[in-house]
């Protein structure tokens, strides 16, 4: 382990730390002494649980197991809910200090004689604000982490377009976005999530990237799932930003170029033909339309693998064009002011952060203020930008108001 994360973990030990202490003590003073014999023990266990979690996720990773274990899930996913349920206890703690100190300063300073300690004391009703605080991001992780992130949703959407060629006129499209197979701890429930796609009966399927966390490895025991889509007209994928393995050390570069011959071969095992910043025609009759495909583009800290001119190279104005694209900011920067007009681009990338809201009329997450396009349908210049929240998760083992899900899109001619 290099010093850059020895130094990072020391710091999140040494706030994690501190925050039991803060919340330790300010439990101490406002709750009664039998309900306190839990809180002492449950904070700093809960602690020792996350950081156990994080050390045993290294260590698989050292013994070659790149999957994860439902119980090391939960175990994770729940102390982080008991982190963040600390912060909330902590807060109007925190706000009380902030005019219990002045005064404790001033009667100290004043060296006034009274009957009470120069402290104020702690107020009952700041402690119950701060539980009922707590309680909800608590709740929320447990949904999350047990039933939130297979909670597989199906987006139904109709596209209309005046040049559509006659004979796509119905076409249906399933996308699915963001696999990251490390991430799973229930095979039949990613089994279920996959069977929604076929149900659908789509004519093409695309996947735009993310299948892995880091290593091709992981993929290896969803190979034959994704083998069973089936769709008349083909599957399709392209890379994302952890399919490169740039998140990991490679010894030398043959390392790294074995590795992504691995992960390129996922793709034609499970039966998708990759697209690296090339192209296919999809015919159907007498009508074709051009499906693209490029590699990673996103801003710093992304790479800008992906180059949609030689994609697009030779490609006539009048052809209709989808093109898969991992990271949505390759839309906004690149895309829809191309000299090409791309009717379509289908992404994932965001997650929605896993946490947010998604209902009609109103979308929230932490990521739109690091997205300007970051969930759902876009439109600009007759372009569309559709961002899928993806089918599976990263990082914290959950979703909470951001269903994982799958988007059938059927593709129509205007009158």
């Amino acid at each position: 382990m290099s010093y850059r994360y020895i130094i990072v973990f020391s710091f999140i030990t040494l706030l994690c730390a501190l925050l039991d202490i803060y919340t330790w003590r300010g439990l101490q003073k406002t709750v009664s002494k039998r309900v306190f014999r839990f809180f002492k023990w449950f904070i700093p266990v809960t602690t020792f649980l996350f950081f156990l979690g994080f050390i045993l996720t290294i260590y698989r990773a050292g013994q070659g197991i790149y999957n994860a274990h439902y119980l090391l899930n939960i175990m994770t996913g729940f102390t982080f809910g008991v982190f963040l349920a600390k912060l909330l206890i902590a807060a109007p703690f925190l706000i009380e200090d902030l005019f219990r100190y002045p005064v404790y300063i001033f009667r100290k300073i004043k060296k006034e004689k009274r009957n009470e300690p120069a402290m104020p004391s702690r107020r009952r009703f700041v402690r119950n604000i701060s539980l009922s605080l707590a309680a909800i991001p608590l709740s929320g992780t447990i949904y999350a982490i047990t039933r939130g992130k297979y909670n597989y949703q199906v987006k139904e959407l109709t596209l209309f377009f005046d040049d559509l060629p006659l004979e796509f006129d119905g076409f249906k499209i399933a996308h699915f976005s963001d696999f990251h197979a490390g991430s799973f701890d229930d095979l039949e429930q990613v089994r279920g999530g996959l069977q929604l796609i076929s149900e659908g009966n789509p004519d093409m399927i695309v996947f735009t990237g993310d299948i892995v966390n880091n290593r091709p490895q992981e993929a290896l025991p969803f190979v034959e799932m994704l083998q069973e889509l089936k769709a008349p007209y083909g599957k399709y994928s392209i890379l994302g930003n952890h399919d490169y393995g740039d998140y990991m050390p490679f010894e030398n570069d043959e390392e790294r170029k074995k590795n992504r011959a691995q992960l390129e071969g996922i793709h034609r095992d499970a039966g998708f033909d990759l697209l690296n910043n090339t192209r296919r025609t999809i015919q159907k009759g007498t009508d074709s339309i051009s499906l693209l495909g490029v590699e990673n583009w996103g801003n710093d800290p992304f790479p800008k693998y992906g180059d949609l001119d030689t994609v697009t190279d030779g490609l006539s104005e009048k052809e209709f064009k989808i093109l898969l694209s991992h990271d949505p900011d390759h839309w906004e920067y690149v895309t829809k002011d191309h000299q090409q007009h791309i009717h379509v681009t289908l992404s994932g990338h965001t997650h929605g952060a896993q946490f947010g809201v998604d209902i009609p009329g109103w979308q929230w997450s932490p990521v739109k203020y690091r997205y300007k396009r970051w969930l759902g349908l876009y439109e600009h210049n007759n372009q569309f930008l559709f961002v899928s929240k993806g089918f599976g998760f990263l990082g914290f083992p959950g979703r909470i108001g951001m269903s994982p899900e799958i988007i059938q899109f059927t593709l129509k001619k205007k009158a």
